[in-house]
């Protein structure tokens, strides 16, 4: 027996069948075809039958033929889960980024375009970095000359932040830019990866669409994917396969791949017809604090020489900066905290996610604008009222960014909730 093969295994309780993995300190190891690993004691082991043997894997190395008349779909591999499936020598999990390695993992994409594909970063999206973001933008520019759209693959944890930065970054798209993610690697029964790419595959190839945008589940179930607006979209779930929703927002289309229908919520937009700007995040001094009961001033003064601070706030924009008894008097060290970062740009977003900022309805908010907060009104998350203020604060004087933070500029803002 290899790891690899496809055994039958019988226990003293039971009879199980799956593929048989590298053994680990006298545990006989078994992928179930769930995609999870199930473990026995040897000794626990009464009889082993190869199912099946395992193929020797041969590298893809025959070039991939393009076919004449079908649209050209550019890949560029960051990393994560999506392009990622078991390695039967090791037991662990690995990354496949060639357009033949892609295709032989999901070849329903054979039929939908020609793929190219190529690694920009093998890495954990949270250890990604705004100069990633710059980066990525950068490698979409490229293929952007040469192709019908592009689709990243990218680890789902800070996706929502790649997605809201490149929508600030690449200004006037005439073509589309799709984040894909999965929860579950390919080499899993219930992985989410090959619907998520053929979905993404099949906006770029059947529509007219343009724009940053990801395309997730929509549900548990594996049938249907939406493609979701990039800066008004949020992670909602560690490991669901429908983790992300749109926030304050709907999605832009529900794509059912199998019957190749795309239904959108709105008319489209027509793409710009000026020449593509890459207008990269400066590498500048952007912080984000949330408040909590017990909150110190300290905390905020940490952020003295920071080019701008992004507060996320109780409510509808509120921090503890009232002294009401002699228990609340670190409030009003707080509010001062915050009134001494003059040369920082404050902003302020909500930690209930959905709703709004409104900071003239209580006194909080009041006071709050009168220390300097700006952010009055607007119904950005968190990540992306971060981003936008490092992208303004890169590309305009501080004045000029208290202006714009609650302008919408690239679909960040609704036009109503």
């Amino acid at each position: 027996m290899q790891p690899g093969d496809r055994v039958s295994v019988v226990t003293e309780q039971e009879e199980l069948e799956g593929t048989l993995m590298p053994e680990q300190q006298g545990f006989f190891v078994l992928k179930l075809d769930t995609g999870y690993n199930l473990a026995f004691k040897k000794k626990s082991v009464k009889k082993v039958d190869v199912v099946q043997p395992r193929q020797a894997q041969k590298d893809a190395k025959e070039k991939i033929q393009q076919q004449k008349g079908l649209p050209k779909i550019s890949i560029l591999h960051t990393g994560g889960t999506v392009a990622s499936k078991v390695d039967y020598k090791s037991g662990g999990v690995i990354s496949r980024f060639t357009p033949e390695e892609i295709l032989s993992m999901f070849p329903d994409l054979k039929g939908v375009a020609n793929i190219s594909s190529r690694l920009v970063r093998n890495m954990w999206s949270g250890d990604m970095r705004v100069t990633h973001h710059n980066l990525l933008a950068e490698e979409v520019a490229k293929e952007l000359n040469k192709a019908d759209g592009v689709i990243i693959t990218h680890g789902t944890d800070t996706l929502h932040y790649t997605a809201a930065a490149l929508s600030f970054i690449l200004q006037k798209l005439s073509k589309p830019v799709i984040i894909v993610g999965a929860q579950r690697s390919s080499d899993r029964g219930s992985t989410d990866a090959g619907l998520n790419l053929l979905a993404a595959a099949q906006v770029i190839t059947q529509t007219k669409w343009t724009g940053v945008g990801i395309c997730m589940h929509e549900n548990e179930n594996d049938d249907v994917c939406v493609l979701l607006p990039g800066a008004q979209t949020r992670k909602m779930h560690s490991s669901r396969r429908d983790a992300f929703k749109p926030i304050n927002a709907k999605p832009i289309a529900r794509i059912i791949p199998k019957n190749k229908s795309i239904t959108f919520t709105s008319e489209l937009q027509p793409g710009s017809k000026a020449a593509l700007e890459v207008k990269a995040i400066k590498p500048l001094k952007v912080g984000m604090i949330y408040t909590y009961p017990g909150i110190t001033a300290k905390e905020i003064q940490n952020y003295k020489g920071y080019d701008g601070l992004l507060l996320v706030g109780t409510g509808l924009g509120h921090f503890p900066v009232d002294k009401i008894d002699d228990l609340t008097e670190e409030n009003e060290k707080v509010w001062q905290a915050i009134k001494d970062l003059k040369d920082t740009v404050v902003g302020m977003a909500t930690q209930t996610i959905y709703g709004e900022t409104n900071m003239n309805v209580y006194q909080y908010g009041r006071r709050l604008q009168e220390a300097g907060v700006v952010g009055g009104m607007h119904n950005m998350t968190p990540e992306t009222a971060w981003v936008k203020l490092c992208w303004l604060l890169s590309h305009h004087n501080k004045d000029e960014v208290k202006k714009l933070f609650t302008i919408n500029l690239v679909g960040e803002l609704p036009e109503r909730l």
